[in-house]
């Protein structure tokens, strides 16, 4: 049976992700357990992308792997350019 992530180890990993970018996370407050993700640019002036993860998903090594290089292959496409990057062991 595999790991779970804590929370914070999620905000870790997601925050590594998006390099060179900053990604803001939160939890909504009406405390569903979902993590809320948006991409902005280093100036902080422009939104790149935004996305929500259940807390199931984020707490899952392989799914948050999956959402995150789905986002990333995303933000590709629409001509941004991300540092490399893979999901830690």
């Amino acid at each position: 049976m595999q790991n779970t992530l804590r929370f914070n180890d999620a905000l870790l990993i997601v925050d590594r992700a998006f390099k060179p970018f900053q990604c803001v996370a939160w939890s909504p407050q009406a405390g569903s357990g979902e993590l809320c993700l948006s991409v902005i640019d280093r100036a902080s002036t422009r939104l790149l992308g935004r996305t929500q993860l259940a807390a199931n998903t984020y707490s899952d090594p392989v799914l948050l792997a999956s959402v995150l290089q789905q986002s990333r292959d995303q933000l590709s496409q629409q001509g941004y350019q991300l540092e490399p990057w893979c999901m830690p062991a």
